[in-house]
């Protein structure tokens, strides 16, 4: 994943790689993703993400917006895995996971990715920030009030984590799947 102000070829569109892109490319191809809408966003991405073969990472403006694109995305490939018991907390999750990335990272893209091995389905987003998140053990708040996103996380999720990365961090949660033979 390319920090703020880096691109690679993974799935901005019109950017070729680090090493061929000049400055003047990587904003052109940002901005082209800032102007995509969310419906153009699904389905330029929707087929990468179904595709088990080959771990693909998508890349989305980093916007409020965004939340909702993530999740209809992360949806649509749950049900194609068939897996359907998963849908509810996919989505929330995804959504948690968004919201953070989106608040709290200063970049101007967060990737996302599905993937799922023996037993498990991950969803993993990542942000241009290095700063890892915690979740807030003080007494539970109002409904109304935001910091409760990790303690979702935690309490729906099978496991979760964050990893640094090279140029920022991957929060990601797990699900265990039973596999039919």
């Amino acid at each position: 994943m390319a920090g703020w102000g880096e691109t690679d070829q993974s799935s901005v569109p019109g950017a070729g790689t680090v090493a061929e892109a000049s400055w003047i490319d990587v904003q052109c191809a940002l901005s082209v993703l800032e102007r995509l809408s969310s419906s153009e966003l699904e389905e330029m991405y929707f087929g990468r993400l179904c595709d088990q073969t080959v771990p693909s990472e998508v890349r989305l403006p980093s916007r409020p917006e965004s939340g909702p694109v993530a999740r209809r995305l992360v949806l649509s490939v749950l049900e194609s895995w068939d897996l359907h018991q998963h849908l509810e907390a996919g989505e929330l999750l995804t959504s948690e996971l968004v919201s953070n990335a989106v608040r709290h990272a200063a970049g101007r893209t967060i990737g996302l990715q599905v993937s799922r091995k023996p037993g498990w389905v991950r969803v993993e987003v990542r942000d241009s920030s290095r700063a890892l998140p915690c979740m807030i053990m003080a007494e539970p708040r109002p409904v109304n009030e935001r910091g409760r996103g990790l303690r979702i996380v935690d309490d729906l999720s099978d496991r979760w984590g964050a990893d640094l990365l090279p140029r920022g961090k991957g929060v990601w949660f797990e699900l265990k799947i039973r596999e039919l033979h």
